[in-house]
């Protein structure tokens, strides 16, 4: 393995990682500024109930918990997906012996 290809994965993995817990974030934050708009208040208090339930699902109740876990499961995606790709663009040489 060379080093560009762990630097490749590991920069996939943390970006994986990050942008699905980014949107989420942002989601939340509009959602809650959207409850201070007057005549929204209602939908956007709703909205963001009914998120936090749907992210306490994957976390035993605990919406944070539920982020990182949505989030470590797109990093993993993200690094098999980068794995991929790696095998598919890198030849292979059947003809160089295997060194000791």
């Amino acid at each position: 393995m060379s080093f560009h290809y762990l630097r490749s994965l590991l920069l996939a993995s943390l970006f994986s990682f990050l942008v699905p817990i980014a949107f989420i974030g942002g989601m939340l934050s509009l959602l809650l500024l959207l409850g201070f708009v007057p005549g929204l208040m209602l939908l956007g208090q709703a909205c963001t109930t009914q998120m936090l339930a749907f992210l306490g699902t994957f976390g035993n109740g605990s919406a944070l918990e539920g982020t990182i876990v949505i989030g470590c499961a797109c990093g993993v995606v993200g690094a098999l997906f980068d794995t991929y790709i790696f095998t598919i663009t890198t030849p292979i040489d059947f003809n160089k012996t295997v060194s000791k």
